[in-house]
């Protein structure tokens, strides 16, 4: 099997790097950053003349391969996946489909017009982690979910990184929060809840990352900032002791004192968090009703320790608590009293080398079994993901309206937009 990769960042090169360890060619890039791009045809030994600044430029060529991994930024998604359908190959796509909800709509339809397959990469519905609470779900041992209670800890270093100094630092450079990283978590909720959702009602806002709750004299950049030593945000706290490793290997590609020193002193992840041009929200809660009656809370925080997720599910006869980072799921059936000794167990599910808890690696051999006819579909295929990223952008909108948005209503209302 053949890929065509657009974007050579971390999410592509760890898709295309899944596809050729499995024995698949890459043959094409397009990345506008030159080293990376340059990682990118080292990595995979492609041809020069199939290395391109350009998206658009590999566009213009003859189908080159069999599917196209798209991992570009969010707001280009749009047009590179249309053209890429149109052209006849087969999409892996990184979340979200689009930040805009009529370009998801038209994605969507373009795949299932092309007669292509799409596979969108909320890797967490392959982790073991995930799959095993949905196999508990599913066994029917504790009875039906009556709600769940969901929690997406994003780490304080990892908004600081992402989301104030970041790439998604701005919604109208990429997406709100809660659609660029959240948008996995929507899909989990759909999944788990076994439902579409009715309604949801959302509130956040961006509280602490901005100019008045800066240190008393902090500079522009921390290079020249009288707190560099002193800041759990200074760049050289955040970056150098992990060089060579995320987050530091997205600054530069020279992974060396000298090369990360100059990326800190000149490149935007060397700005202070409280003097950068970041909009999107630093926290944010959803309340949601499905259409099956279960009901759920979703909190999305850069207010916590670690990057990891936690989630309760409450059931007719019993409860599920997990936690992503300690990799545990306590399963516990209900006692008569508060005397009796309640059933419980842990589990520890399978640990893999591979990204997000083992989805990352899952989701690549699952788009390729579904292009090369083995499956006959895939659990994120982008039919299936339209639906949390309406959740997504309604909760955006309801976040700033104040207002409940009904699903349904809100899918028709983006519907009729696009077709109009």
């Amino acid at each position: 099997m053949k890929f065509v990769l657009f974007g050579a960042g971390q999410r592509g090169m760890i898709y295309a790097q899944h596809a050729h360890e499995l024995g698949h060619e890459i043959v094409a890039v397009a990345e506008p950053v030159a080293a990376k791009r340059e990682a990118a045809r080292n990595a995979f030994s492609i041809a020069e003349g199939n290395c391109f600044e350009r998206a658009e430029e590999l566009l213009e060529r003859e189908r080159m391969a069999d599917a196209a991994i798209i991992a570009t930024m969010d707001r280009d998604h749009w047009g590179q996946a249309i053209a890429a359908v149109q052209k006849g190959y087969h999409l892996l796509l990184e979340k979200p489909i689009s930040p805009i909800p009529e370009e998801t709509l038209e994605i969507a339809e373009a795949v299932k017009a092309c007669h292509r397959h799409a596979v969108v990469c909320h890797v967490l519905r392959y982790s073991p982690f995930f799959r095993e609470i949905k196999n508990i779900i599913d066994s029917g041992e504790l009875g039906r979910v009556i709600s769940i209670d969901h929690n997406e800890n994003i780490g304080n270093f990892h908004i600081a990184h992402s989301f104030v100094r970041g790439n998604w630092r701005r919604k109208d450079m990429a997406s709100s929060l809660v659609v660029q990283k959240s948008c996995h978590d929507m899909d989990l909720l759909v999944w788990l809840a076994g439902s579409g959702c009715k309604q949801l009602a959302s509130f956040g806002g961006l509280t602490y990352f901005k100019a008045e709750n800066a240190p008393e004299g902090a500079a522009e950049r921390c290079v020249t900032c009288p707190h560099k030593d002193s800041c759990r945000f200074s760049a050289y706290k955040a970056y150098m002791p992990v060089m060579g490793s995320w987050p530091a290997t997205v600054l530069t590609e020279d992974q060396t004192p000298e090369g990360m020193e100059k990326a800190i002193a000149e490149g935007p992840y060397g700005r202070c968090v409280f003097h950068c041009d970041n909009d999107v929200c630093d926290h944010q809660v959803t309340a949601l009703e499905f259409d099956n009656g279960v009901t759920a809370t979703f909190n999305l925080s850069g207010f916590t320790n670690r990057m990891a997720r936690t989630i309760k599910i409450m059931c007719e006869d019993g409860e599920i608590q997990a936690s992503e980072f300690e990799n545990t799921i306590r399963v516990i059936r209900f006692a008569a009293n508060g005397v009796e000794r309640c059933e419980s167990k842990v589990i520890e599910p399978m640990l893999t080398s591979s990204g997000h808890g083992g989805g990352d690696g899952q989701i690549v051999e699952d788009f390729l079994a579904l292009i090369e006819g083995r499956a006959d579909g895939a659990g994120s295929d982008i039919a299936y993901s339209v639906e949390s990223h309406m959740m997504a952008c309604a909760a955006e909108e309801s976040r700033l309206s104040g207002e409940v948005i009904r699903i349904a209503e809100y899918r028709e209302q983006h519907t009729r937009r696009r077709e109009g």
